[in-house]
């Protein structure tokens, strides 16, 4: 059953409890809990548990850096293009995104929980 502990062992990324606060880890895991059937997810529970915090932390913390600036809660896309001084870049990410994830397409972490969803959604398969 995944904890905390666990959670930030797995995502060594959110290790940082100031950026990452427990009491955010512990809202989204009761949230991922009431929206993900356990008898559902079965042996993909934790992943599918794992992916959906570390998604909403991620956003969590995105938020928390717009709100120093007072775009709280501002929607952000993927960014695809940038230019500075002169010098431009731009990505396409069409390719690892998934078409039907909206949302999900936010972080790596929503988009690999919405490739645990198809298959978890996928129920048994007939050759």
């Amino acid at each position: 059953m995944l904890d905390e502990s666990t959670f930030r062992q797995n995502m060594p990324e959110f290790a940082d409890t100031g950026r990452y606060p427990s009491s955010q880890f512990n809202f989204y895991l009761k949230l991922g809990k009431k929206l993900l059937p356990e008898d559902r997810w079965v042996d993909f529970y934790d992943e599918g548990l794992t992916f959906f915090v570390a998604h909403y932390l991620a956003l969590f913390a995105r938020n928390a850096a717009l709100a120093s600036v007072g775009a709280a809660g501002k929607v952000v896309g993927n960014e695809t293009a940038k230019a500075v001084d002169g010098v431009s870049k731009s990505m396409d990410v069409s390719g690892i995104l998934y078409p039907d994830a909206g949302y999900w397409n936010q972080t790596s972490y929503g988009i690999q929980f919405f490739m645990l969803i198809r298959i978890v959604g996928a129920g048994g398969i007939q050759l």
